[in-house]
């Protein structure tokens, strides 16, 4: 954080959607270490419960609200917003973090997935950072994280719906950030590739093996690159440095390569 964003503990509150598991979870840990109020926002209630216990051990001094809310409806957006308000929090730091993943051909995939896929990474996501920045560029001083995906250099069959509404999002994070940027509100997409969290329905022993071979990255560890990229107004980051590296080639693949990539992942569809 730099010392223009320093307060007192308690002073100030970040919103987390999928804040129950996960990366959204790290996240509302580590803004409470850091003396935020948190509100975090999840659909499992009973384990949106436990994780707000953890965060309040977290740091003492702060508050932790939660609300169990299905975010990947036509109003989501503005309900969450009118909650808030409701409950009188004004907001500072707003962190869209839920999300659901996709593997799946389009001509397999139900409508009803694709509709709540694009409603929660692109619609819900929209709608509340054109409510939450109003506010926050009406007091001078807001932080926005939206988190998209590496997959979007990764329009790989399977991955057409997912890769495409995190392009999106990621598209509208980096203009949207240009337009409040003189009102003192920041942006931040944040890129990341595969993390070891249950996102992707991998055991957690394949988690912990890709931890080992560094192809996927800890949940922690994202979340703090992330934040810190927030605090310094970052437009666009990839956490992993290396995984940057890997984009060009991400773009080249195509002809035999892909006809193998594809026969080779479409057991895992689903």
């Amino acid at each position: 954080m730099s010392r223009k964003d320093r307060f007192a503990a308690g002073t100030r509150t970040a919103l987390v959607t999928g804040a129950s598991k996960g990366i959204g979870r790290c996240y509302a840990l580590q803004l409470a270490r850091e003396g935020y109020n948190v509100v975090m926002v999840a659909v499992d209630e009973d384990e949106l419960v436990r994780t707000a216990s953890e965060v309040r051990a977290a740091n003492p001094q702060v508050q932790v609200r939660w609300l169990s809310k299905d975010l990947a409806t036509p109003t989501a957006g503005e309900e969450l917003f009118a909650w808030v308000k409701a409950e009188g929090i004004e907001t500072d730091v707003l962190i869209n973090n839920a999300g659901i993943f996709s593997f799946c051909d389009i001509l397999n995939t139900p409508i009803e997935r694709i509709s709540r896929i694009i409603m929660l990474h692109d619609l819900t996501a929209t709608v509340t950072c054109r409510l939450f920045a109003a506010d926050m560029a009406a007091r001078g001083w807001g932080r926005i994280l939206n988190m998209s995906s590496y997959s979007i250099w990764m329009p790989y069959p399977g991955l057409s719906l997912y890769s495409a509404s995190k392009a999106y999002l990621k598209s509208f994070s980096v203009a949207f950030s240009k337009e409040v940027r003189e009102l003192g509100v920041t942006v931040t997409a944040v890129c990341p590739a595969g993390i070891a969290t249950d996102l992707y329905g991998l055991a957690p022993r394949w988690q912990k093996i890709g931890l080992r071979l560094g192809v996927l990255m800890s949940p922690e560890s994202c979340a703090r690159r992330s934040l810190r990229a927030m605090w310094r107004g970052r437009r666009c980051i990839v956490p992993d440095w290396w995984f940057r590296l890997l984009i060009p080639f991400c773009r080249m693949v195509s002809g035999p390569v892909m006809r193998w990539l594809r026969n080779f992942t479409m057991p895992f569809q689903k």
